[in-house]
């Protein structure tokens, strides 16, 4: 009786009686393989750049600025701007629907300067709970407390950027800068916040929002002296806005005197919301790639089921010999199963083998340089995918030519040229 070596022996032999053959047939199950794991890589990699953009915004965050108030609704004539206040952010505070709030008062028309340098920045008037909405990494020495904002203390906490043009090689904690002539002592800097050559958010000065208001107000005709340029906050429930946002809308709406239901009013931008549709977009993405992946890995299965067949015929007589020899159906059925199972298994290997490579060149040549794209990696998901469509080729690949041999009559075998 034929023991399992010897039968991987005939296989072996067999593949390497045609050489060329085997290895083009292997080459594109490789090659499918291959394309799958890269193109769901791919899409995976865009996502995961998009999610660490919004990361380094904040997380669950929905950001208002000024807005206009229609006449009418759903038309933009006859609009009156109003601006949103530090006493509508204590307003909003109260509201149970919301888990954190923060405010801005942004202007970039400063000029600061230090004793080695001087730039143009953008200043930002903020509180406390700044840090804990927005990604803000602290680097060096501390943030804004609640006693700077009570005090109206001149302080400021510098962004990555500005620190280093205004402090070039020099330390700089405790040291003084001046902002319009008026000299704010430095209590920390923040890491960097670049994505890629957008460094907007490293050349940020941070102040307390009540010194900004009491010294560089923002200026107009129906201004308030508590005027904001934006309020930011998180809502209770993590992840939906769905309560939080209407709940807001209507203490603005109270406010400045409108109708919450017309939102044209709120200038807003909701990142959950965001975030759920760019979410969408790359699952679709993730369906398509991995649609044209499994076939560009059906097509490698068929030629290697073509190509098991063919051997089958041209194998004919020595099949017919064997069996006449005293093979049995079952030797026979073995011997073609294996020859499939091993050109697809092991192309299979090369294929997720190569990919891994590839991605991992990637990994190295790209991380970090491009934004909102993270290199292309091996996803599990499409691993475990790649892995049962291959043992399928190779189930469909080994048992129908084996069973087209293993049918074969040895006399009409043998009979044949």
């Amino acid at each position: 009786m034929q023991n399992f070596s010897d039968t991987l022996g005939q296989v072996f032999r067999a593949i390497a009686a045609n050489k060329l053959r085997s290895f083009l047939t292997m080459f594109g199950i490789a090659w499918g393989v291959g394309s799958l794991l890269v193109l769901v890589g791919l899409g995976e990699g865009f996502r995961s750049g998009q999610h660490k953009n919004f990361e380094k915004l904040g997380n669950d965050l929905v950001m208002m600025w000024n807005g206009t108030i229609p006449a009418v609704a759903n038309q933009h004539t006859g609009m009156r701007p109003y601006q949103l206040t530090l006493s509508d952010a204590e307003a909003l505070r109260k509201l149970p629907e919301l888990r954190a709030l923060t405010v801005e008062l942004q202007r970039s028309d400063l000029y600061e300067v230090s004793q080695w340098s001087n730039i143009s920045g953008h200043v930002m008037g903020v509180d406390p709970a700044y840090p804990g909405i927005r990604f803000i990494p602290l680097d060096q020495g501390r943030f804004l407390n609640a006693a700077d904002l009570a005090d109206r203390r001149r302080v400021a906490v510098l962004g990555a950027k500005a620190a280093h043009l205004l402090f070039p090689g020099h330390p700089f904690l405790g040291e003084a800068i001046t902002i319009n002539g008026m000299e704010f002592r430095v209590i920390g800097t923040v890491q960097s916040l670049a994505r890629g050559n957008n460094d907007y958010d490293d050349q940020k000065i941070y102040v307390p929002v009540t010194t900004m208001q009491e010294i560089f107000a923002l200026t107009g005709e129906n201004v308030p002296a508590d005027a904001l340029t934006s309020i930011q906050y998180q809502p209770t429930k993590p992840g939906d806005a769905s309560q939080a946002t209407p709940a807001v809308h209507r203490v603005i709406a109270a406010r400045h005197g409108f109708d919450p239901a017309m939102t044209d009013a709120f200038q807003e931008w909701d990142t959950m919301h965001e975030m759920k549709m760019v979410s969408a977009i790359f699952n679709a993405m993730d369906v398509f790639l991995g649609g044209v992946g499994i076939v560009t890995l059906a097509l490698g299965c068929v030629g290697i089921v073509n190509i098991m067949l063919v051997s089958v015929t041209e194998r004919t007589r020595e099949i017919g010999l064997r069996k006449a020899l005293g093979a049995t159906h079952g030797s026979i059925l073995a011997q073609f199963f294996w020859e499939g199972l091993l050109l697809t298994g092991v192309s299979g290997l090369l294929g997720i083998a190569g990919s891994a490579l590839f991605m991992g060149a990637l990994q190295v040549l790209l991380t970090g340089k491009i934004n909102g794209f993270d290199p292309p990696r091996i996803v599990p998901w499409s691993a475990a995918l790649a892995m049962g469509a291959l043992a399928l080729c190779g189930i469909v690949a080994g048992l129908y030519p084996a069973g087209k041999a293993a049918q074969l009559d040895p006399i009409e075998a043998l009979r044949r040229e």
